[in-house]
């Protein structure tokens, strides 16, 4: 497993994190780094807004063709790719084969987002002059991430060794967890971030998680398990905080502090000099077709009057051809002030998995209430249960459909989506002809299973 052995100032520094505030702290020889790191509210701070920085550059989380945004929402159906690159179509094709360079980068980059929580938990548990209050915060902003972290894990992997320490040797011989097991880290990580983390963002930023950030990805994760009482608690909490969060029209969801965002990144961070945002870069045509495109079923899903058609998806024509294109980012490539945050999780996710949680619960009214938020922004017809038969399975079925047209190319929703309600071959059989059942989840990287011999292989690899 490729876990990092710097100290926790390097990593910082790797992490295109400025190393200035660090530059006076003066470390004798014969001790580690990692130690005056927690010497101050200051430089914890720092630690803690380095493992931010690094979920722009990271493979998995950057929003770039190597990201989980990108390569599933090729292994569902919704994107394409437009060029011969293996790496891509075997996303595409679901034949990812065990050295996929693209699928050790989701690992890799993950345990090493891992590994940076875990150095900040142990660095503030020794509480080295950090202020008890601070400290706190952030011991629940870094469980937030790991716990943010391992929920892709598990959902991509199945079964993956759970990490709580910075123990190389330990880590480095880790056999795999059950996913009962990593769920229960997850939400005990949640729990902890969801109580101690304050209401308010920092510096009027979202780029850093608070209580209704927690709050949000509990709503997912018990969604995902089916506990659809929780799943509509931790959601309803989020969605009633109408000061801080509100659905806003569709061209102003995807800006810098959107009030609809309930956590982004920015493009700048780790001081790039750049400020579009990786999706715009690599989603957007212009003067080509770009590497990957927007599936004709998913474009042809949308009704006619469904304005997400004109805000949201964009079109390159070529004197043969034509492709539709993810246009939720306007900007491809400036290095102006900035205008876009890459969207993480934001409130219609919260509104669709309310409605799906009180579907399970036979509360369709209120059910289709939410959905009917979503839908109206989008110019659609509203749904009334007294003029149309909506029975349970139906109302489900449409949820699952909206949550496609609504979350498209954001960190893999229509993907996860079809593995947790159990069509993901129902669907993709008929699309991928070489679909097998084994295909829900990717394969341990070859290169983890050889630094590993404690790794197993997923079945089908």
């Amino acid at each position: 497993m490729k876990y990092f052995k710097y100290l926790i100032l390097a990593v910082i520094c790797f992490s295109h994190l400025s190393c200035e505030d660090f530059v006076e702290v003066e470390i004798p020889n014969d001790r580690i780094i990692s130690k005056s790191v927690f010497n101050s509210d200051e430089t914890a701070n720092s630690a803690v807004k380095g493992i931010y920085n690094e979920l722009y550059q990271a493979s998995f989380s950057s929003g770039f063709q190597t990201s989980i945004t990108s390569l599933s929402a090729l292994s569902a159906d919704n994107l394409k790719a437009n060029v011969t690159t293996t790496n891509l179509l075997e996303f595409e094709e679901n034949e990812i084969f065990i050295n996929n360079s693209y699928n050790l980068g989701i690992w890799s980059s993950a345990y090493n987002i891992i590994y940076m929580t875990n150095a900040v938990v142990e660095g503030l548990a020794e509480n080295r002059g950090v202020s008890p209050e601070i400290g706190e915060e952030l011991t629940a902003e870094a469980k937030f991430i790991r716990a943010f972290t391992y929920y892709y894990l598990v959902n991509l992997y199945g079964d993956v060794p759970l990490v709580l320490g910075t123990n190389y040797d330990d880590n480095s011989r880790k056999s795999r967890s059950t996913t009962t097991k990593i769920y229960l880290q997850i939400v005990q990580d949640l729990e902890i971030a969801s109580e101690q983390l304050g209401l308010n963002y920092k510096n009027g930023e979202r780029l850093r998680a608070n209580r209704f950030t927690a709050m949000a990805l509990l709503a997912r994760i018990y969604l995902t398990l089916g506990e659809w009482e929780l799943a509509e608690l931790y959601s309803s909490a989020v969605i009633e905080a109408s000061q801080t969060y509100e659905l806003l029209p569709l061209e102003e969801v995807f800006l810098a502090n959107s009030k609809e965002a309930i956590w982004q990144i920015s493009p700048t961070a780790g001081g790039s000099t750049r400020t579009n945002t990786r999706e715009g870069d690599f989603f957007i045509m212009l003067g080509n077709r770009g590497s990957v495109a927007l599936t004709e079923d998913l474009v042809n899903s949308f009704e006619n009057n469904d304005t997400r058609l004109v805000e949201w998806i964009g079109l390159f024509e070529t004197e043969n051809e034509s492709y539709y294109f993810p246009y939720k980012y306007k900007v491809k490539n400036a290095t102006e002030e900035i205008s876009e945050y890459s969207m993480v999780m934001r409130l219609a996710e919260q509104y669709l998995i309310r409605a799906e949680a009180r579907t399970e619960q036979n509360k369709l009214d209120e059910a289709i209430n939410d959905l009917n938020k979503i839908r109206q922004r989008s110019n659609l017809s509203l749904i009334d249960i007294n003029e149309q038969i909506v029975d349970q399975d139906q109302l489900l079925t449409l949820i699952l459909e909206e949550r496609r047209k609504e979350l498209f190319t954001e960190w893999g929703h229509r993907w996860l989506d079809l593995k947790r309600k159990g069509e993901a071959g129902a669907v993709l059989s008929s699309k991928k002809p070489f679909w097998e059942d084994t295909d829900i989840l990717y394969p341990i990287p070859e290169d983890e299973l050889r630094k590993n011999p404690n790794l197993t292989q997923n079945d089908g690899y």
